[in-house]
């Protein structure tokens, strides 16, 4: 009768649940041990200096789109105003041809 059962036992099922608990076992005690939390104390370090690396670049970046779009908004002024004073030109000479032609029409200006 217990042979039948061991028989029945998946022995490959039971080998791999056991494996499992020793690894699991062994893992906790590397995982623990001073040379891993050197270890680990290392990669922090790594990615807090990345991350103030990163905060440095954002504000680098950040400073340079302020300048950038400060000078669009000169460009975009400086082009308006011109604009402006060519229409004002367009207009003066508009107005100079409209009276030249009146007083040729001999009308009164």
């Amino acid at each position: 009768m217990i042979l039948e059962c061991l028989s029945k036992v998946a022995w490959k099922k039971v080998g791999l649940f056991a494996g499992g608990v020793l690894f699991g076992t062994a893992g906790i005690k590397i995982l623990s041990s001073q040379d891993a939390k050197k270890a680990y104390t290392e990669c922090t370090a790594a990615v807090l200096r990345m991350k103030d690396y990163t905060l440095e670049q954002k504000d680098i970046l950040t400073e340079n789109c302020a300048d950038i779009y400060a000078d669009a908004k000169s460009i975009n002024a400086k082009r308006e105003q011109e604009r402006r004073e060519r229409e004002y030109r367009e207009a003066e000479e508009l107005l100079k041809a409209k009276k030249a032609a009146a007083e040729e029409a001999g009308l009164e200006v």
